[in-house]
């Protein structure tokens, strides 16, 4: 199954993916972590201590593979098979590679980098026991690249605020231009005041919520620690424990 975790910045999209990371390795699934978002802490919320060097930092490749860009050349589909055991890293059970970013200034473009992507997700062969998780950059500019294209189930994270439903709005409507059959909610933060107003809106776009994940001082103590959100433990990881087995219910009744 191949997953990607999006929403506005600082909703919690890192902490949903590397903690699901986790929970599926703890599980015994094959999973493989890809950071596509610029602010690149997925390797933190995972617990890998020696993350792999972005990609984009690999300048040589990029051109190789994927082409430079400039005057929009590039290759639509660069050679992928072997960048994650060149390029990754491995901790915790867990496989990673991050695709970082480039400086601001005019100093590059993403587009390269982006096809080098979207053909890295589609060449991923999964076995029954394999999980890719995609931690996207905050908005929505990512979907108008196409780089969610083939994944399975794009979970959009909501916290309390109306920005953060406008993106939802916005990525219920470009992901289905881009063909991803299956989009769900999780709620991140929200309280008693507020959580049935957020569902009634997220039911009216007619995207599912497939659980909530509370708030937690415990949480916010851990980050500034240091440690992983999974290794915190806690209400947290038993909400996304739950979150786990809703996005793998679909699967089992299949298998049935």
């Amino acid at each position: 199954m191949k997953i990607a975790i999006t929403g506005k910045g600082g909703v919690g999209k890192t902490t949903l993916a590397g903690t699901l990371a986790r929970i599926f390795a703890k599980d015994g699934f094959s999973v493989l972590a890809i950071d596509a978002d610029p602010d690149m802490n997925l390797a933190s919320a995972i617990g890998i201590k020696n993350p792999p060097a972005p990609l984009t930092e690999h300048k040589k490749l990029i051109e190789e593979r994927a082409g430079t860009g400039v005057g929009g050349i590039f290759k639509l589909n660069p050679k992928v098979d072997d960048i994650v055991g060149r390029f990754g890293a491995t901790e915790q059970g867990i496989s990673m590679i991050t695709m970082g970013t480039v400086d601001r200034g005019g100093s590059g473009c993403m587009c390269p980098a982006s096809s080098l992507l979207r053909a890295l997700m589609r060449h991923v062969l999964l076995r029954e026991q394999s999980v890719v998780i995609l931690d996207m950059e905050a908005g929505i500019e990512h979907l108008g690249r196409g780089t969610a294209r083939g994944v399975d189930l794009m979970i959009v994270v909501v916290e309390p605020g109306a920005r953060s439903i406008e993106t939802a709005t916005r990525i219920q409507k470009l992901s289905k231009e881009i063909g991803i059959e299956r989009l769900c909610a999780v709620i991140n933060k929200a309280s008693d005041r507020n959580r049935d107003a957020i569902r009634a809106h997220l039911d009216r776009l007619g995207i599912d919520v497939i659980g909530e994940i509370p708030y937690s001082d415990a949480l916010i103590q851990a980050d500034m620690a240091g440690h992983a959100p999974f290794d915190a433990g806690g209400d947290v990881v038993l909400a996304i424990e739950r979150i786990r087995d809703a996005i793998m219910a679909p699967v089992l009744v299949r298998q049935k």
